[in-house]
């Protein structure tokens, strides 16, 4: 079973803000951690950046760790990347595909 990253632990992943904790971060996404939807509001509220780097960031961490519907997760952050659509309505949209 893999363990769940909350948000805050992605993003020190990601940002590598706080090495010592993104060390720690790194290795669990090695054992297959998981993650959750809100990292993409925080690097886009908080940390200002755009939905492109998100996106970039978000899909390289993708290929690395076990989530549900990743294949819906993927699509919706393309999506994302390219619309004016906030990222829970990329996913459903995914979602609702046939």
């Amino acid at each position: 079973m893999s363990n769940l990253l909350d948000a805050n632990a992605i993003l020190r992943y990601l940002l590598n803000d706080i090495p010592d904790q993104a060390s720690i971060v790194e290795q669990a996404v090695m054992k297959g951690a998981c993650t959750a939807n809100e990292v993409v509001y925080v690097l886009q509220g908080v940390h200002k950046l755009n939905r492109k780097e998100i996106t970039d960031s978000l899909l390289t961490l993708l290929e690395k760790i076990d989530v549900l519907d990743k294949a819906i997760i993927r699509e919706a952050l393309k999506e994302y990347a390219v619309s004016s659509l906030d990222y829970v309505d990329c996913v459903y949209m995914q979602e609702q595909k046939p």
